[in-house]
């Protein structure tokens, strides 16, 4: 008798996804260097907030100042800032579900 030919079967009767091996994120490698500029940044930045906390409150006098504008563009009426942490997570989230 012959031999016996494999069949795989599909999952739901959908065909695998193959990602081409570009796409696919390479693993994340973070030198010294970059942890090291990352936390000054963090760590210039809490400075700086709390300063602007606390020239708010009236504790500092001298410090940093938030910019303004005195005369604000009308395009930018209903701008609204991107949550950037909620972005990437809505990202990783349609990452999974894509592949899955």
């Amino acid at each position: 008798s012959p031999a016996q030919k494999l069949v795989f079967n599909r999952v739901n009767g959908k065909r695998p996804q193959v990602l081409p091996q570009q796409v696919l994120a390479p693993e994340e490698c973070y030198t010294l260097a970059h942890e090291e500029n990352v936390r000054f940044v963090y760590e210039a930045w809490q400075q700086v907030e709390q300063q602007l906390d606390g020239s708010r409150s009236g504790e500092n006098a001298c410090g940093p100042v938030q910019y303004v504008e005195k005369t604000p563009n009308p395009g930018l009426k209903n701008f609204v800032p991107i949550d950037l942490e909620e972005w990437w997570a809505q990202q990783f989230l349609a990452k999974i579900e894509n592949c899955s």
